[in-house]
């Protein structure tokens, strides 16, 4: 919340009282032959379901609400958002350059990269899914059945065996039944996904630190050989580690690196 700014609920309150206030004030100016003002009658009420069609769509709205608040992980928990985040945040730690870029751009940044190479997985979902759901060719659950798939598909060429089996084990499932990765339920693919990209995205930035550590070193050397241990060497090497940085196109590389580390 920004500073000076109040609640929406405050906002709403402070308003309502307003309005009751002016209404009060022209009721006691008004002279006593004047009209009442009419308000509109009321009522709260219900009616008896006599069918389940209702209740289903009652309970399909309030599933859908529910998917709305949980659209933050969804977009963070199953796309590439997680390698690529973690991974920018391992440059700007590896930089030594505190708050640059500051955290809404290197955010933004991963959120751009991830709709880019989420795209094709978009547009197959809405030329299956999406597009005939909406010209009412295939039903609710047709529409389902189409949509998890390829994301579904995404996120198994990400994952680690390793790691499914790790869930497929906790979960005890009946492996009879399962045959290959597809058939896996999408709650045991989910964590062992999140899992694999937090994996992956420390190899990459175990690799990206490698350079940078070499210059601190360097310069913490050089320094302790000229008696200069008063000075901060990472004050000395940020400079050295930003022209390195810029000289090799570090955001190219980078870039470039993440995109093609997704096997699509």
């Amino acid at each position: 919340m920004k500073k000076g700014f109040s609640p929406w609920w405050l906002n709403s309150l402070m308003i309502s009282g307003l309005l009751f206030l002016s209404g009060s004030s022209l009721a006691l100016a008004a002279p006593q032959d004047a009209l009442p003002i009419q308000l509109p009658d009321i009522k709260v009420g219900g009616e008896a379901v006599t069918s389940p069609k209702f209740m289903v769509v009652h309970f399909q709205l309030l599933l859908l609400m529910t998917l709305l608040t949980l659209a933050p992980y969804i977009l963070v928990m199953m796309t590439s958002f997680i390698r690529i985040s973690i991974v920018l945040s391992f440059i700007r730690t590896a930089l030594g350059t505190q708050q640059v870029p500051p955290t809404q751009v290197l955010m933004g940044l991963a959120l751009f990269m991830t709709i880019y190479i989420m795209a094709p997985i978009g547009n197959q979902i809405n030329k299956d899914a999406m597009q005939p759901y909406a010209a009412g060719r295939i039903s609710q659950q047709e529409f389902f059945k189409k949509a998890i798939p390829p994301i579904e598909n995404f996120m198994l060429k990400q994952t680690r065996d390793k790691d499914l089996a790790l869930f497929t084990g906790m979960a005890k499932l009946d492996l009879t039944n399962i045959k290959t990765k597809k058939d896996l339920p999408i709650y045991v693919v989910i964590p062992a996904f999140v899992l694999s990209e937090i994996k992956t995205a420390f190899e990459i930035g175990f690799i990206i630190y490698l350079p940078f550590l070499v210059i601190d070193m360097v310069v913490s050397s050089v320094l302790m050989a000229m008696g200069m241990f008063m000075m901060s060497p990472m004050s000395i090497a940020l400079p050295f580690k930003l022209l390195l940085f810029v000289m090799i196109d570090g955001w190219n590389l980078i870039v470039n690196g993440l995109v093609k580390s997704f096997r699509m």
